[in-house]
């Protein structure tokens, strides 16, 4: 009788365990459809932040062969050491402007070491760009995305998944893109005084 009732548990913890599955994807799935999904790291983020890296790579800005760009002391969070450029760029049919920062770390990490090695020490690649207007209106409509060096995006673990970190990063949180860049001078989300979006 011990068995059955075990048996008969283990069974009824597994259906709600499929059953709670199920409602989560479907909640999602239906919060996606209405414009409510996940801020950063849905599957069209993910497609967006492809295109956006296959874009910049035939512009030169990033990957084997990327412009070489003027490396300065850097600050928290991208890197010890960074390079930033920006320009318009054409992504599945919009232009907008594109802010692209390089960061670098590593234990001796210097201007002078990254000018003479620069792939040993480049740890991310870091981007802004200017999506159409309507995108995330909140935000001045930038599209952020966190890549390593070979073009794929980090990932925060959150909750037991990996949330790609492309689409509007940390939206509505105390710390990260938007609640940092949030504070630049001009209301533009851009600190380089040298950069108009």
């Amino acid at each position: 009788m011990k068995a059955f009732e075990q048996g008969g548990r283990r069974r009824a913890l597994l259906a709600a365990a499929v059953l709670g599955a199920l409602s989560l994807g479907g909640c999602q799935s239906t919060m996606r459809t209405m414009g409510m999904g996940p801020p950063m790291g849905s599957p069209t983020d993910v497609a967006d932040a492809r295109h956006l890296w296959a874009a910049m790579k035939d512009a030169g800005l990033v990957g084997p062969g990327a412009v070489e760009l003027t490396p300065y002391k850097g600050t928290p969070p991208h890197g010890a050491v960074l390079e930033t450029t920006h320009r318009d760029l054409t992504v599945n049919g919009h232009r907008g402007l594109v802010i692209v920062k390089r960061n670098y770390r590593g234990p001796d990490v210097s201007v002078a070491n990254v000018e003479a090695n620069p792939d040993k020490y480049l740890k991310s690649v870091t981007v802004m760009y200017k999506r159409e207007p309507g995108y995330d209106p909140d935000d001045k409509d930038w599209f952020w995305a966190k890549y390593k060096p070979d073009g794929s995006l980090y990932a925060k673990k959150k909750m037991g998944m990996e949330i790609k970190l492309a689409g509007r990063v940390a939206k509505g949180k105390p710390q990260g893109c938007i609640a940092c860049h949030r504070g630049a001078p001009g209301g533009d989300f851009v600190f380089s005084p040298n950069i108009h979006p």
